[in-house]
């Protein structure tokens, strides 16, 4: 198992851990002009669950990995929290935003993996 594919095994479960839905991976590495590896992108129902949801996933990382994220942004009103993993970037939507921003299509050159949900 390489690093990344550890890493994104842990922001799943992070995600699943906090009842987060509609994740999908999107493999950004044959995309010349992409500045991140993969984006994982998933949806909680209300800014209060986003914000849970991000939480989880460092909390996930930093103990089972041991990994910070560089970065992370959009706490204010958890409507879209990016969480920066260098190769992997997080993206936690409120579902009318993700549909507002639509990553998914933006990248749709990308190779796009849909995790489904628990329940």
């Amino acid at each position: 198992m390489t690093i990344s594919t550890n890493i994104t095994q842990l922001i799943i479960e992070g995600i699943q851990e906090r009842k987060g839905r509609g994740i999908s991976i999107v493999d950004l590495s044959n995309i010349e002009s992409a500045a991140t590896q993969q984006f994982i992108i998933c949806e909680g129902s209300s800014t209060m669950q986003v914000s849970a949801i991000a939480d989880s996933i460092r909390e996930y990382l930093l103990e089972n990995a041991g990994i910070k994220p560089y970065n992370y942004d959009g706490y204010q009103n958890s409507q879209w929290i990016v969480i920066d993993y260098g190769e992997t970037i997080v993206h936690v939507f409120l579902p009318e935003t993700r549909t507002l921003y639509n990553l998914e299509e933006l990248w749709s050159d990308a190779k796009i993996t849909e995790i489904p949900d628990l329940d």
